[in-house]
């Protein structure tokens, strides 16, 4: 059996912070006169912070200053880790750690793959970090998925070839930077939506065990 490296995206496939970046984004553009749906929130996944900013200024046909655009961003990711630092590992979404003790036990290489600068924190308030030989967080990459240097830096870190590397993903975004890297793309969510991946469950509860070890034994894509 060929080691393997799984790679996790964090938001919306470990945990689900989306709910919290809607309340940050949702403070901020009410203080700016606009208003922000959840429907909007949904189309701000995978989408940088600076890039959040300037769709909601665009729905509200606003404009700031570079100052003022500045002092946004602070702002709402000031409220964002308020939201973070309260977090606990009741959090993490059902499974999650089931699968991640069962690949740990298979002596397999585990890395996260995340846009987010914030990856570390929340890792550390939900106790899940020494579960990863290997972090990529925000402060590694320089391009936003679908590019797939995230996930390429990850299988470098872990030593696996790509072909031998395995993401599991929620974005469209994030999909489609998996399958440009060259890897397996397990889908987290609806398959309608991410139709794209290899493989797509609604949530880890789909992904037994079973499954677990067919990707284990599967030849490089």
């Amino acid at each position: 059996m060929t080691k393997k490296g799984f790679l996790f995206d964090l938001d919306g496939v470990i945990v689900d912070t989306a709910k919290y970046h809607f309340l940050a984004w949702q403070r901020l553009a009410s203080s700016l006169g606009i208003s922000f749906t959840e429907a909007q929130n949904e189309e701000l996944k995978g989408v940088s912070r600076v890039r959040s900013l300037e769709k909601i200024l665009e729905w509200g046909n606003k404009t700031l200053t570079p100052e003022e655009f500045a002092q946004c961003m602070e702002q709402k990711n000031r409220d964002y880790l308020h939201y973070v630092y309260q977090m606990e590992a009741s959090e993490i979404l059902p499974d999650v750690p089931r699968v991640l003790a069962y690949l740990q036990q298979q002596q397999q290489a585990i890395a996260l793959g995340s846009a987010s600068k914030n990856a570390r924190i929340i890792l550390d308030r939900v106790q899940l970090t020494d579960q990863f030989h290997a972090i990529i967080d925000g402060t590694n990459v320089t391009k936003a998925k679908p590019d797939p240097e995230v996930f390429l830096i990850g299988a470098q870190q872990l030593g696996i070839p790509p072909a031998d590397c395995i993401v599991f993903e929620d974005s469209v975004a994030g999909i489609q930077a998996a399958n440009l890297a060259g890897m397996i793309s397990i889908g987290i969510g609806d398959h309608a939506i991410l139709h794209e991946a290899t493989h797509v469950f609604q949530d880890f509860t789909g992904i037994t065990n079973t499954f677990l070890d067919q990707l284990l034994h599967a030849a490089a894509v």
